[in-house]
């Protein structure tokens, strides 16, 4: 039988999603909880990668068992075995056609970020922070200059390991919430997939047009150029959240994970 699950994690004591020596990763985690509970090996997949520090909404994975278990105990039971800061949200039998990564039709991540004079202490590791105030305005324009089909090889780490840098940005939203020099901004980004750093990349641009330090124009540069040498720094991971992938109703998924239920929303760091 196929499993897929709907995970949810805080990733700041984690070295990323992908399993490795050190066992400090969010999958080591959950594969060691699955399979105390279902007395069996499990092995996962996850519909995108996270790095160190990096938050999910709605991870979904799948794997292949033949144990048997109702979906509300594949739930309660994996979190039992889980620690407090990871949690399975959802757990639903698929077809075995069903890949959590290439049935995947879009993919969105929520970048939030802190404007304060001083940096941030309650939310810290869960916001990223300009200490300067920020021009949506400009970053608005800059950011319009990445939407539709695009070469993003300036936006990628060199260590990405995807075949082509060549992805479609299909909505980038940059709302501000509070109206004083402390706020906090929202950066929504919506692609088919996305590079190794591709939105951290993005944001140290977007961040550095915000604070005047150049001006919109200089996103096209920077994309029109392929080059990682022609981009601002990499951003902080703290502030980036996966909100999910996104599917076709078809497979049966919970409403969050589905193009037609609208996907999962954010609502402020968990």
């Amino acid at each position: 039988m196929r499993l897929a699950l709907g995970i949810r994690y805080n990733g700041q004591a984690y070295d990323g999603w992908q399993s490795q020596p050190s066992g400090r990763t969010v999958q080591d985690k959950l594969q060691a909880a699955l399979s105390q509970f279902a007395d069996q090996p499990i092995s996962t997949l996850c519909a995108g990668r996270t790095d160190a520090g990096v938050h999910a909404l709605m991870q979904v994975v799948h794997f292949d068992t033949t144990a048997v278990r109702a979906p509300v105990s594949w739930v309660r039971g994996t979190n039992s075995f889980l620690p407090d800061d990871i949690a399975v949200q959802w757990a639903q039998p698929v077809p075995d056609q069903f890949h959590c990564r290439a049935s995947a039709l879009t993919r969105r991540y929520v970048y939030v970020l802190s404007q304060s004079p001083v940096r941030p202490s309650l939310e810290a590791g869960r916001v990223g922070w300009s200490m300067r105030v920020l021009d949506g305005d400009a970053m608005r324009a800059a950011a319009a200059m990445l939407l539709g089909r695009h070469d993003f090889s300036s936006f990628r780490a060199s260590a990405c390991q995807a075949l082509s840098p060549v992805k479609e940005m299909r909505r980038i939203a940059i709302s501000r919430h509070g109206d004083t020099e402390r706020c906090r901004w929202h950066v929504e980004f919506e692609a088919d997939a996305f590079l190794h750093h591709m939105i951290r990349n993005i944001m140290g641009c977007l961040v550095r047009i915000g604070q005047g330090r150049e001006q919109p124009e200089w996103m096209r540069e920077v994309l029109e150029a392929r080059s990682r040498l022609a981009a601002a720094p990499t951003f902080s991971p703290n502030g980036l959240y996966f909100l999910g992938p996104l599917y076709a109703a078809a497979w049966g998924l919970p409403p969050e994970a589905t193009i037609e239920g609208g996907g999962a929303a954010y609502d402020g760091p968990p």
